[in-house]
């Protein structure tokens, strides 16, 4: 692809090199070839461009290189136009309309003629499969479930009774959605009854789940997953919780139930929230933190119990000098006891 061409399907402009250079791939700093497109956002990264076997590289505005032997497409960010450059250069592969021949399907589901349907696929009673969905083999889907336009289910997937996927999803290998919520009510004989899950899960368009996450549904009314969320593998949604808007929830979160999630927040890895709680939008809670309050709009939050996040640098400071701060004590301890029994 010329590079004049790549500058418009990625929004950039081509700020200096030949308009007219073949560009085959994009690439990292670290691995690009001479007829790949590299990028810069950060300047912390700016050394790097002095050993890139590049032949053009994609720049973030106000970001500048020494460099002259290497083209420049100038964009707003760098980062995007990359991403974009790497759609271009990798599009999803288009579906090949079929049913195979081992997968088991009920008489009442709603097929459309434009899916792909793999081996050893199950679906349920009065499901609705919508065009251009692609099932990879052994997804099972429940009765009534139904899989909105261009979604993608991988390999290992169930999809529980009366669950919806939206359009343009992705569901990755092994994740379950709808599972029976966590409830149990304590008997007089101190015993756990079940309390039935009857609600569902609703992911809206744009959601993507990552590999063996669970999504519980609720015991009444529904968990929802609104437009444009990514879950990332091993996450743990429990029931009658929501996840608003472009949410981002990294691997190993796990979120009690009736967890509301603001949009645009981002739970870093291993985080926990306790149940009943809402996080609003625009927060960030960093790695490993614990949630047991509500979080304020726009906070960035870290620790256990989670605080404000330069608190917890401040306190994590102090921590590292605990030892010495505690001999420092004892040995003050000593000499004021010294003093006293002069």
């Amino acid at each position: 692809m010329k590079l004049s061409k790549l500058a418009n399907k990625t929004g950039s402009v081509v700020e200096s090199g030949d308009p007219d250079l073949e560009v085959s791939a994009a690439a990292g700093l670290d691995i690009a070839k001479s007829d790949e497109i590299t990028f810069l956002s950060n300047p912390k990264y700016t050394s790097q461009v002095e050993e890139t076997q590049a032949g053009a590289i994609f720049l973030s505005e106000g970001v500048e290189i020494k460099r002259k032997d290497i083209a420049i497409l100038r964009a707003k960010d760098a980062y995007v136009a990359y991403t974009l450059a790497l759609h271009e250069f990798h599009p999803a592969s288009p579906i090949s309309p079929s049913i195979h021949q081992t997968a088991v399907i009920a008489g009442s589901a709603m097929i459309d003629e434009y899916v792909e349907i793999s081996a050893n696929v199950v679906i349920g009673e009065d499901c609705e499969i919508e065009a251009g969905v692609k099932l990879f083999p052994n997804v099972t889907i429940y009765d009534g479930a139904r899989i909105g336009r261009d979604s993608v289910i991988h390999s290992g997937v169930s999809i529980r009774e009366n669950c919806e996927v939206g359009k343009n999803c992705i569901i990755h290998n092994n994740s379950s959605i709808g599972t029976d919520g966590f409830g149990y009510a304590k008997t007089e004989e101190k015993r756990w009854l079940k309390i039935p899950q009857t609600g569902r899960v609703v992911l809206e368009n744009d959601v993507e789940v990552g590999a063996n996450t669970a999504i519980d549904c609720s015991s009444v009314g529904e968990t929802r997953i609104k437009r444009g969320a990514k879950i990332d593998n091993l996450v743990q949604i429990g029931h009658s919780c929501t996840i608003d808007e472009d949410a981002l929830i990294c691997a190993q979160t796990g979120l009690a139930g009736s967890t509301t999630i603001g949009k645009r927040v981002v739970l870093a890895g291993q985080v926990g929230v306790a149940g009943h709680l809402k996080i609003g939008d625009d927060a960030v809670a960093t790695s490993k933190s614990g949630i047991p309050n509500d979080v304020e709009s726009g906070k960035v939050v870290s620790g256990y119990p989670a605080i404000d996040n330069r608190e917890w640098l401040r306190s994590s400071a102090v921590f590292r000098r605990l030892a010495k701060l505690s001999k420092i004590v004892r040995n003050l301890e000593k000499k004021i006891e010294a003093f006293e029994e002069k």
